[in-house]
C-alpha cells in the first residue's frame, strides 16, 4: 500500500492491486496555495461538507463518493465511519465530522477528518486497532497538538501522519505548523517526499510519526 499526501487533509491511498482512494479532496481557499488536485480515484471519502474537504469534482475517474458512516465495501476495500464533531461543542460551531477507517492490503488506515474534540471511549472502541493514523494537528479548526497527542495515546497506532497544519504551501492559513506537534518528540521521521509505502507485518512496533511533504 502506498500513501501520498496531496496536501491539507487529502491523501491518495493506492492498494497493491491499483485501487485508489482519495480522502477529503480540497478546493484551495484563502490562505491555501496548494495546487489543484490532478488525480483519478476509485473511491473518495468526505469527512464533512466544507469546501476545503469536499471538492469531489476535482477528482477524475468517476469515483464512488463516501460521505456517511455506513460500512461499505468497494473493489475489495472495506470502509466504515464513526460519527464525530468538527468542534468541541457537539457540532454547534462547525457541524459534524466523519472519521473513516479504511482497510487496504491488511493495513487499517484511520483518517480523522476535521476532528474537533477528544475521542470518547465509545468512539475509540468503534475505531479499534489502527495501523496508520492520519491526524489533524494544527488546531483552530481542529484538534491541536495537545489533543492529538491524547488521541494517539488512546488509539496507539503504529504510524501517525500529521495533516491540516501550516506549511510553505499555506503560510497564511490560520493554524499552527507541524513543529507544534513534533517538537520535543524523538519518534519523528521527516521525509523529503510526499509518498511512503507500507506492508502488513512490517509496521513499527511502537508509534512512529512520519511527516510528509505536500505533493501539490
Amino acid at each position: 500500500m502506498k500513501i501520498k499526501w496531496l496536501g491539507h487533509a487529502s491523501f491518495l491511498i493506492t492498494s497493491d492491486s491499483g485501487v485508489k482512494i482519495i480522502t477529503d479532496p480540497y478546493e484551495p481557499i484563502l490562505g491555501m496555495n496548494y495546487r489543484p488536485i490532478d488525480e483519478s480515484a476509485d473511491i473518495v471519502t468526505v469527512s464533512h461538507g466544507h469546501g476545503d474537504h469536499n471538492n469531489v469534482a476535482a477528482v477524475r475517474g468517476n469515483p464512488q463518493v463516501i460521505n456517511e458512516s455506513t460500512p461499505i465495501e468497494v473493489k475489495g476495500i472495506k470502509l466504515s465511519g464513526i460519527d464525530t464533531y468538527h468542534d468541541a461543542s457537539g457540532g454547534n460551531e462547525r457541524g459534524s465530522n466523519v472519521i473513516y477507517c479504511i482497510e487496504v492490503d491488511g493495513i487499517k488506515v484511520c483518517h480523522l477528518g476535521d476532528l474537533g474534540h477528544m475521542l470518547s471511549d465509545e468512539q475509540a472502541a468503534a475505531i479499534g486497532k489502527v495501523d496508520v493514523l492520519m491526524a489533524p494537528v494544527g488546531g483552530n479548526f481542529t484538534i491541536d497538538a495537545t489533543i492529538a497527542d491524547a488521541v494517539i495515546e488512546k488509539l496507539k497506532p503504529a504510524v501517525v501522519i500529521p495533516m491540516h497544519f501550516c506549511n510553505d504551501r499555506c503560510p497564511d492559513f490560520p493554524v499552527a505548523g507541524v513543529d507544534s506537534f513534533t517538537d520535543g518528540k524523538t519518534n519523528v521521521t521527516v521525509m523529503d517526499t510526499s509518498e511512503i509505502e507500507y506492508k502488513a507485518g512490517e509496521l513499527p512496533e511502537s508509534t512512529r510519526i512520519v511527516v510528509l511533504k505536500p505533493a501539490m
